[in-house]
């Protein structure tokens, strides 16, 4: 019988992380209170919410318990904790590297500006990535459902700070709102910047949303991309372009998009060729982090250690980690193979 190795030592990387939903439930109550804030029961109970985002009004109470814990980050200081906090946790989850994603134009407001909320968010990542060892980066992801001119900025934001931190540029909230070409500009402004366009498609919405990922917006991540398993020449494009998709089981079946970890297409993508980097998406609303996503894929998919190891190797493939970074983290998932 192999022998089952601890899934928080094997090395990998980290692709897939929202900002506000990476805090730890406790910072959320705290800073709750700090800032009088009072937030919806599902928030407070101690365990994760029950959610089902396959309808509009599953996605609108999702989208309202996200908005209430962004609420209660209001200060630098608070930021600075966030993110070393996330970094803590990650590190603890083995990861080498990670990718964080945030739409400062959320933050905006509280923290000076779009630009002083920017520098702040870059601040404390490399604050945190010096204090923790853990590799960090930003993916700035611009939201679908603002329009399309507000992605454009954005993608120039993010372009000017290439140097500072950010590493790709992505497109979030509802799949089922606009359409990827309206924000095909946005998206040429970041790869013609050096930026990895990472968008959203292929939860909520089908096979197709993926497709428009590609050929629209010409994305080399897919922020999810499960329900490509739905269509067999799409899976072998995405094998044969090498499209990472960064699949986050809890997340699926918490917003109901399946309806139990087995049921996530992991061996399917997998033994399509379909590079995968798995992530934890929202930790605090879906209460694991990333070692669970690999503890998915060993209990309920009966992938092998080194099947596990493989998943680790395609995380930091798909990373924007540089050549020395990688280097280490392979060496690292090698060293935790042969055990």
């Amino acid at each position: 019988m192999e022998r089952v190795r601890d899934l928080s030592l094997l090395p990998k990387a980290h692709l897939h992380l929202h900002f506000t939903g990476s805090m730890r439930p406790g910072t959320l109550l705290e800073l709750a209170d700090k800032y009088g804030v009072h937030l919806p029961e599902a928030l407070t109970s101690g365990e994760p919410p029950k959610l089902r985002a396959t309808d509009e009004r599953g996605w609108f109470r999702f989208q309202r318990l996200y908005d209430a814990a962004r609420s209660c980050l209001r200060a630098p200081e608070d930021i600075r904790r966030l993110v070393r906090e996330a970094a803590e946790e990650d590190v603890r989850d083995g990861s080498g590297w990670l990718e964080i994603q945030v739409d400062p134009t959320s933050y905006a407001p509280r923290l000076g500006g779009l630009i002083p909320a920017m520098e702040i968010i870059l601040d404390a990542v490399e604050s945190a990535s010096r204090e923790t060892g853990l590799g960090m980066r930003v993916l700035v992801a611009a939201n679908r459902m603002k329009h399309p001119l507000d992605a454009r900025t954005l993608a120039r934001l993010a372009v000017r700070y290439a140097d500072r931190g950010v590493i790709g540029f992505g497109l979030s909230n509802d799949e089922r709102r606009g359409m990827a070409r309206d924000f095909d500009r946005a998206f040429a402004i970041a790869r013609e910047g050096g930026l990895l366009a990472a968008p959203h498609g292929g939860e909520l919405t089908g096979p197709a949303s993926v497709r428009d990922c590609l050929d629209d917006l010409r994305a080399a991540r897919i922020g999810h991309g499960v329900r490509a398993a739905e269509d067999p020449r799409l899976l072998r494009r995405l094998a044969d372009q090498g499209v990472t998709c960064e699949v986050c089981p809890a997340s699926n079946v918490a917003l109901g998009v399946y309806e139990t970890p087995a049921q996530v297409p992991l061996r399917t993508l997998f033994d399509a060729g379909v590079p995968m980097a798995l992530g934890a998406d929202d930790p605090l609303l879906f209460g694991s982090r990333l070692a669970a996503q690999y503890g998915i894929a060993r209990e309920h998919h009966g992938f092998t250690d080194a099947e596990l190891a493989e998943l680790a190797r395609q995380s930091v493939n798909g990373s924007a980690a540089p050549e020395d970074v990688r280097k280490k983290l392979l060496a690292g998932v090698d060293d935790w193979l042969a055990g």
